[in-house]
């Protein structure tokens, strides 16, 4: 991409004011904001364009969950000019739009491209960060802004056999970025978390057979999707100004009204009229903006699950199979798992070449090197599809070899569990800051508005910082004690901990069982954030000293 740093100019500019690791949202707003700002910013990022998860997301079907105008920065310098094509729009598209960005932002010039971040260590003579990467530059920053997001690392199961499979396999992270063909092939889908869910939409169309592969059930939600017109968002953006607004005041970083009414102090028909308007709108409407207590009692999120399986089996002809995707018995409270958005997902099991096996009544046993063994049989397949999901949050951070000032690295600082003070900053790793991080709003909160929003915190924290000559700041453990400890308070309130999911890390063989994100709401989390910068960023050591 033109105006990628080479080797030779980072070997020229070896010293930043701040580092970002990774060019999603959340990069590329800290670059701008940093930039505008007169601090020397630079990102290191691993994929070969700007976009994050959106260069890697290439697989068939990938597509955003939140609806535009959410999915996009605020600044009215994009979206005046800028339209898309669809209501969810899909991975494409995300890449034209962040090459737009790119354009108006003018990025690249500040960004290098195909670059693994391998190592950092922060050292105490200089009061700089070193930061390795895999061409063998190191570069040294006064702080350094990670911005990997929450799905930085995959992860497969130890299948018995995998490297045997003699066909094609991919994990929906590692796709092929010249795509592959499922046409008249015989195609094998293991996992039904989103990206499950879409490919499967994908290849039911075109391949000769498809077997989905569900240990779970997933509560897919109603996508509602729509094309649209430029007419139509010359309409839409007189109410921008004032969507955005909303979503730095609601629980998500949506655009939802607030939902003020318990699901049990309604009649049934209220209720269900509710349920049907929301379902009717499509998104996450339904997950985010029915009544106030889903999340937070059983009763009520009963009546959730039971309206949700209904519209399930109103669609699936097969009783047997209707049963298999959506139980009497709810695998798990609704909506303490991320729901996937569909749009036929639930029709192509009544397709003759589409097949579901329940993974908990015939267990996988192997893979083979033509297919996949259950119950002592052998499914045969062209090509396996992996989306087993990620190492969520905390993955894409301690795949990294950080290194702090006591010796340890922060995958052994958190071998217990992550620790941090507002799911910015970490005990040991002074000026080091986290945006999209742990135990802030991450997988609860659309992305482009905890860029915006937690990342104009951290922008105005770094301003702060250099305006009082401040050189190093660190979070006590005193701070990221108390803050553990609030956002286990929350989430104890709620029934995120009911289920076995990547919000608390239990998707991982031996990761610590937690929760992951602040499940608080922006506001609450802003609100803390906030009242710790006004008291003098309370919770950090500041300190005005000399390198040595």
């Amino acid at each position: 991409m033109a105006g990628n740093l080479s080797k030779s100019q980072l070997d020229q500019s070896e010293q930043v004011d701040v580092l970002i690791i990774g060019a999603g949202f959340a990069g590329v707003y800290q670059l701008k904001q940093l930039r505008d700002r007169g601090f020397n910013a630079r990102i290191v990022e691993a994929g070969a364009t700007l976009g994050g998860i959106w260069y890697w997301n290439c697989y068939p079907g990938a597509r955003v969950d939140t609806h535009v105008p959410m999915y996009e920065f605020s600044d009215e310098e994009l979206w005046r000019d800028w339209n898309w094509t669809e209501r969810f729009p899909d991975w494409a598209e995300l890449r034209e739009y962040f090459a737009y960005v790119d354009k108006k932002w003018d990025l690249s010039k500040d960004i290098q491209f195909n670059t693994h971040v391998t190592a950092a260590e922060f050292d105490e003579e200089s009061l700089q960060w070193s930061v390795k990467t895999d061409d063998g530059v190191t570069t040294r920053a006064n702080s350094v802004v990670f911005c990997t997001g929450f799905a930085a690392k995959s992860y497969i199961p130890e299948f018995d056999g995998l490297d045997d499979f003699e066909g094609i396999c991919h994990h929906t992270a590692h796709w092929p970025q010249q795509g592959l063909d499922f046409t008249g092939k015989r195609v094998g889908i293991i996992g039904t978390g989103a990206s499950g869910v879409q490919v499967a939409q994908e290849a039911g169309a075109t391949a000769s057979q498809l077997t989905v592969f569900q240990r779970t059930p997933i509560l897919a939600l109603a996508m509602q999707q729509k094309t649209l017109d430029v007419a139509t968002q010359d309409e839409m953006k007189k109410e921008y100004p004032a969507r955005y607004k909303r979503r730095n005041e609601s629980y998500g970083g949506f655009d939802f009204p607030e939902t003020e009414k318990s699901a049990l102090e309604v009649s049934d028909e209220e209720r269900n009229a509710t349920f049907e308007d929301a379902w009717a709108r499509g998104g996450f409407s339904f997950w985010s903006n029915t009544f106030n207590d889903i999340l937070m009692d059983m009763d009520a999120n009963q009546t959730a699950y039971d309206f949700w399986r209904s519209k399930v089996h109103s669609r699936v002809i097969d009783p047997v199979i209707a049963e298999t995707l959506a139980p009497a018995v709810a695998p798990h409270p609704f909506g303490v798992k991320r729901p996937s958005l569909e749009q036929n997902y639930f029709e192509l099991f009544n397709q003759d070449n589409v097949a579901v096996v329940d993974l908990k009544a015939t267990p996988l046993e192997k893979i083979t090197p033509k297919g996949v063994q259950i119950d002592g049989k052998e499914l045969e397949f062209d090509i396996l599809v992996m989306a087993t999901g990620f190492d969520a949050v905390t993955g894409g951070l301690t795949q990294i070899d950080i290194k702090g000032t006591r010796g340890e690295t922060l995958k052994q600082h958190w071998e217990k569990g992550a620790k941090t003070h507002l799911g910015v900053a970490v005990n040991g790793f002074p000026n080091m800051l986290l945006v999209y991080g742990p135990q802030s709003p991450s997988g609860f909160c659309n992305g482009p508005s905890c860029a915006e929003i937690q990342g104009d915190w951290i922008v105005k924290m770094l301003e702060d910082m250099r305006e009082q000559k401040v050189n190093r700041y660190e979070a006590t453990a005193d701070a990221e004690n108390s803050w553990t400890d609030h956002v286990n308070m929350i989430s104890e309130m709620t029934m995120f901990p009911k289920a076995d999911s990547w919000y608390m890390g239990a998707n991982i063989p031996g990761k610590p069982r937690q929760i992951l994100n602040y499940p608080g709401g922006v506001p609450l989390y802003m609100e803390q954030c906030n009242n710790a910068a006004k008291d003098g960023y309370k919770g950090f050591v500041l300190d005005s000293v000399k390198s040595k």
